[in-house]
């Protein structure tokens, strides 16, 4: 159990700070929205509740 609090050498911190300083982790991303996440799914599921509705009243279900 003593070795999870052991840190990492400094070749294997070289290593890190190369990985992670790839161009590849440098991508500008857009601020995460979960307002427009939730309007998105509750039209998706506002939509499918709606076919599901036609298509029971299409065929007298209702």
């Amino acid at each position: 159990m003593a070795e999870k609090n052991r840190q990492l050498s400094d070749e294997d911190m070289a290593r890190v700070e190369e990985y992670l300083s790839s161009p590849i982790h440098q991508v500008e991303r857009k601020p995460y929205r979960p307002l427009r996440l939730l309007l998105v799914l509750w039209l998706v599921v506002a939509a499918m509740g709606g076919v599901a509705v036609w298509f029971a009243w299409s065929q007298e279900l209702l």
